[in-house]
């Protein structure tokens, strides 16, 4: 008979894990997840987000790609995670997601993680919007207005149409060059 490790094993084993250079490890609904580099395209697609977000937000914003929240559902380590600019000082390298404004991820081989899992942790932690560029898909997806553990409004664009990013970035996302 196998027994099962219970979380207290699980999520020291998780912390004791030594990822290779460029791979991230998370934890997600009591699975350890390995990520590889993720390719050109994931790539581009992050730097644009990053890019308008800097440039057009109508407050000042930092974005990190590799910051870990420690969610309902796990430990994630989003793609984006945007926040004011005294967020990320002081905090531990697993931090309560209390005061950001913003996650993003960018599909990979594994979308469905970020549509469901990741998707309902975000939402449970509070955190107030939730970007998904959605390349299999063709689409980008702003989930706000969390509620439990799921977002109450969601608001779809394939790409190329203009998304509205509610306060306190204030501006539309042109989604044109993710294409």
């Amino acid at each position: 008979m196998t027994t099962l490790p219970d979380e207290d094993d699980l999520l020291r084993t998780f912390l004791a894990l030594e990822t290779p250079p460029g791979f991230r490890a998370q934890l997600i609904n009591g699975e350890i997840v390995l990520s590889p580099p993720p390719d050109g395209a994931h790539v581009t697609a992050l730097s644009l987000i990053n890019r308008e977000l800097l440039r057009r937000s109508s407050t000042e914003v930092l974005i990190s790609g590799t910051k870990g929240l420690i969610v309902p559902g796990g430990r994630f380590v989003p793609d984006g995670t945007v926040c004011p600019e005294d967020w990320f000082r002081g905090k531990d390298p697993w931090a309560d997601p209390a005061g950001l404004l913003m996650v993003f991820e960018v599909t990979s081989t594994d979308r469905h993680r970020n549509r469901g899992p990741k998707r309902r942790g975000y939402a449970a932690a509070g955190i107030p919007c939730y970007l998904l560029v959605d390349r299999s898909e063709r689409k980008v997806i702003l989930f706000t207005s969390p509620e439990g553990d799921d977002y109450t409004v969601h608001t779809q664009v394939a790409f190329g149409k203009p998304l509205d990013l509610p306060a306190p970035f204030s501006f539309t996302l042109d989604t044109g060059p993710l294409r």
